[in-house]
């Protein structure tokens, strides 16, 4: 019989706020995190929007870091929403064994700045013999790592466990949830730290997106950029954050008298042979996705108060999910609430899944739905409920996060109130 599996502690930090609770209270407001890049001049760019961080800086969380230089900004904030989830799990010292303790993490890593491929590009095409890199700090090669963060973290916690960290784009994170909650279901550990950092507010990958089409350009109007289900669409936003969760063996959460925000109870993954670009628009893979964790989880369609939709603000994505989610659920697709907190936050690409999936364990908390703002006109493609622009209040006993990839994967968790043992 395989293990339940608590969720003990939450930490986060988005583009609605510094913590979690500021987060979440934003989300339920209506709040837009999306405005003008700064991290970089973007003024010549065709996406000058991004949903940015407001005002992190590491230096001033008192976390006891051995090279910090080593961090890049995703990975800095994956180091402090660790902390935060640590200690929202209230865990004692010393009560799990640190090779009981695991650690799967999501990250799509740092990235170089221009300026540094461009350098590299000069020296390589100037060089008459052997390239000299004299102005290239070595440390950079650990800022662009995926899996630098995940290393420190687990200096932090003192994991000896399995360690993995999962590079699978806007699915990531819910495959790294997935993956830790199969660790403590079948005993390879008792507590798993997991979730997802990332910021791609870069140089590098505003062009990227921008060149494949896939961002928003409502440069004048960027609170209104992102407006998934919306007809008028035109690409998302992309953005920076980190969500963390701590996972605990629910009979050893329970024995020590945790606060136990939900069960996570069902993980399901499935795989587009479409392309790497774009779902397809008959959702049937997407759909396999959520059918597996419902299966996984024990719960029907009508079990299913709310579905955090993927909902990317792009024409094809938001097709395919709306189909995706009527293959799934039949008629009852059109009775459960179902939004996209990414009209708000933007997408966090490798924290995407995290974050949404704290957002379905506080719709239990609370009885809130959190809307999807800026719908204004429907696509009659897009036919369902997206709760548009303003929160539901609504009894929610179990709910879905769906993170639907580049690249084809599909990723879908269920969780549900804790009942007790």
């Amino acid at each position: 019989m395989r293990r339940r599996v608590a969720i003990t502690g939450m930490g986060a930090i988005s583009p609605l706020g510094g913590d979690l609770a500021t987060t979440w209270g934003n989300m339920l407001k209506g709040e837009s995190g999306v405005g003008p890049i700064t991290l970089f001049d973007a003024a010549t760019f065709p996406c000058r929007i991004a949903a940015e961080v407001k005002g992190f800086d590491m230096k001033s969380w008192a976390i006891d870091v051995d090279h910090p230089e080593y961090l890049s900004r995703g990975a800095q904030l994956g180091v402090v929403a660790t902390q935060m989830a640590l200690d929202d799990a209230g865990l004692a010292p010393g009560y799990y064994q640190p090779d009981r303790i695991g650690i799967s993490m999501a990250s799509c890593g740092g990235r170089p700045s221009l300026e540094s491929v461009a350098f590299f590009y000069r020296a390589m095409g100037d060089a008459a013999g052997p390239v000299s890199f004299p102005a290239v700090d070595p440390i950079s090669v650990f800022q662009w790592m995926p899996q630098t963060g995940a290393g420190i973290m687990a200096k932090l916690v003192n994991a000896r466990g399995p360690n993995y960290v999962v590079h699978t784009a806007c699915a990531a994170s819910s495959q790294a949830i997935g993956t830790a909650m199969r660790m403590i279901q079948h005993g390879d550990a008792d507590m798993v730290v997991t979730g997802g950092y990332d910021s791609m507010v870069s140089e590098v990958d505003i062009v990227g997106f921008s060149l494949l089409g896939a961002l928003s350009t409502r440069n004048e109007e960027p609170r209104r950029a992102s407006r998934p289900f919306d007809r008028k669409r035109d690409g998302f936003v992309l953005g920076e954050g980190a969500a963390i969760m701590v996972l605990e063996d629910m009979s050893r959460a329970v024995a020590r008298g945790a606060r136990i925000y939900a069960e996570l109870a069902g993980f399901g993954c499935s795989l587009n042979i479409h392309s790497i670009v774009d779902s397809p628009v008959d959702g049937r893979r997407a759909a396999e996705s959520m059918q597996r964790a419902l299966g996984d989880a024990g719960l029907g369609p009508a079990d299913i108060g709310y579905i955090n939709a993927h909902g990317t603000s792009t024409p094809t994505n938001d097709i395919s999910e709306t189909a995706a989610i009527k293959r799934a659920f039949g008629e009852y697709a059109y009775k459960v609430p179902i939004s996209s907190t990414k009209s708000m936050t933007g997408h966090l690409i490798a924290t995407a899944g995290a974050l949404e999936l704290a957002v379905c364990v506080l719709s239990l908390r609370d009885g809130m739905i959190p809307p999807t703002i800026n719908y204004e006109y429907q696509d009659p493609k897009c036919d369902l409920n997206y709760v548009p622009n303003t929160p539901l209040k609504a009894e929610v006993k179990a709910a879905l996060s769906n993170s639907f990839a580049f690249g084809g994967s599909n990723s879908c968790l269920a969780v549900k109130k804790y009942q007790g043992n």
